[in-house]
């Protein structure tokens, strides 16, 4: 399910949905390892304490970002408040059926 962030801009909720269905077309791909998906579902349920102010290049995100924003990216905010990250792993989950990965 989409979550916007309700101070969020419109180009915020634009890279959140573009990332969010870049992650489920990706997510559903019979050739994206299981491994990698099940990466991205242990970040999208990561506290963000934990995270601090760290960012990831997990390249699947960066693409999306990348595509989103129409700028090239190295890393993105490993940070829900994030509109490109938090995207990409509510994309991931969702496309995810809670069965294969015990969600």
């Amino acid at each position: 399910m989409q979550s916007y962030d309700e101070d969020w801009t419109d180009g915020q909720r634009a890279v959140y949905d573009e990332c969010y269905q870049a992650a489920a077309e990706w997510a559903g791909d019979p050739d994206t390892p299981s491994e990698d998906v099940q990466h991205v579902i242990n970040l999208g349920q990561a506290d963000d304490d934990t995270f601090g102010d760290s960012e990831t290049d997990f390249p699947p995100l960066l693409d999306a970002v990348t595509q989103a924003t129409g700028e090239n990216v190295t890393s993105v905010p490993a940070s829900h408040a994030d509109p490109g990250f938090r995207g990409f792993v509510d994309g991931v989950r969702d496309a995810t059926a809670d069965e294969v990965f015990g969600l």
